[in-house]
């Protein structure tokens, strides 16, 4: 293992991507957003995507990336979590990104990297690692089905559709129907798409580059869980050190002070499993096990940050123009996303020889 803390090239992609979300991604702006037609924010996007060329960062540079790692990519997504970002970052440039590098398929990959196409991999947003994945029909060279729980479907300029006979087909989004489902994270809207003689081109196997973006969707995915979560302490620090109760700062009665202490010990931890989780999928070493570690803890802590950001607000963070809402429900929304915490100790278990009786 190398070493965990961030280094400055990852400090200075954190300044530059915090500032450009601070300008761009105010919580009131995705609350009127989310509240739309249009919640996702293709301009913030662009901006990430194109602008700022972190959509390539998994993305070898002989292919059109960055040439960088999932410590990068992590980083990333810590701060898209602070901002509850409407954006298809988790879901293009990290899930159908691993998918299309398992694969080798240099063309459509470059498109992503470069930001010119939104990918989604056809995999429900509740699939573990290594669990059952749903496949069409393939008949006649084309696709039919109906698959469910697709994140960011809605936006997705090509979708990686698993097929019956074991292969992997990219499909023209326009070619499927795109149905919303009602979603808890009104950020990342899911969907149900209807395959009918759907022309897909095979890219690879399945099996294989599913495997590799679940993988790496459940490890980076605690950095989004590390980004709520450190944004419900924070918040929750500063509100509580202006909030006044019988003429002192609520903050200084000792009871709440030891639920932050604990917090902040939670959230210490957290930040400690996400980025083991982050440099093993950097390094390949012990991946599989700092995976489950990362997401066992992360769900219950991210989702325990943000119900203590709720309460200790008091009735304003009850409101729907206070922002703590969208932190709960993208806290929730990832509890479940990628494997439950108790799948993925059930998981760890297996791994570590240590079965139940």
């Amino acid at each position: 293992m190398t070493d965990l803390l961030y280094s400055e090239e990852e400090e200075a992609l954190r300044a530059a991507v915090r500032d450009l979300l601070t300008d761009h991604c105010s919580t009131a702006d995705v609350v009127a957003r989310i509240e739309s037609d249009t919640p996702h924010d293709l301009a913030l996007w662009k901006s990430l995507a194109e602008g700022m060329g972190l959509a390539g960062l998994l993305v070898p540079e002989e292919q059109g990336g960055q040439g960088a790692s999932a410590r990068e990519v992590a980083v990333v997504l810590e701060e898209l979590g602070r901002a509850v970002a409407p954006v298809p970052y988790l879901t293009s440039a990290v899930v159908a990104t691993e998918a299309l590098l398992a694969c080798g398929e240099e063309e459509l990959l470059g498109q992503l990297a470069a930001g010119r196409a939104i990918g989604a991999l056809a995999v429900g947003l509740h699939t573990a690692p290594g669990a059952a994945v749903k496949a069409v029909r393939l008949k006649d060279g084309a696709l039919h089905g109906e698959l469910t729980g697709i994140a960011d479907a809605a936006v997705a300029d090509v979708l990686l559709v698993p097929a019956d006979d074991g292969g992997l087909y990219a499909v023209a989004a326009n070619a499927v129907t795109v149905l919303p489902q009602t979603s808890l994270d009104l950020t990342r809207p899911l969907a149900t798409l209807r395959l009918q003689s759907a022309p897909g081109r095979r890219v690879g196997d399945a099996e294989p580059a599913v495997r590799r973006a679940l993988r790496a969707a459940a490890g980076l995915l605690a950095s989004e869980q590390l980004g709520v979560a450190d944004w419900a302490l924070t918040e929750t620090v500063r509100y509580l050190k202006e909030r006044k109760q019988f003429n002192r700062p609520v903050g200084g009665f000792q009871a709440l002070k030891h639920r932050l202490a604990q917090l902040w010990l939670e959230v210490v931890n957290l930040r400690a499993a996400a980025r083991a989780a982050a440099d093993a999928l950097a390094t390949g070493e012990d991946t599989d096990v700092s995976v489950a570690v990362a997401q066992a803890y992360a769900a219950p802590v991210a989702v325990h940050a943000a119900e203590e950001a709720l309460q200790l607000h008091g009735g304003i963070g009850m409101t729907w123009e206070h922002p703590i809402h969208l932190y709960l429900k993208r806290a929730k929304a990832d509890s479940i996303a990628h494997g439950t915490a108790g799948a993925h100790r059930e998981a760890l278990a297996a791994l570590v020889g240590l079965q139940a009786p």
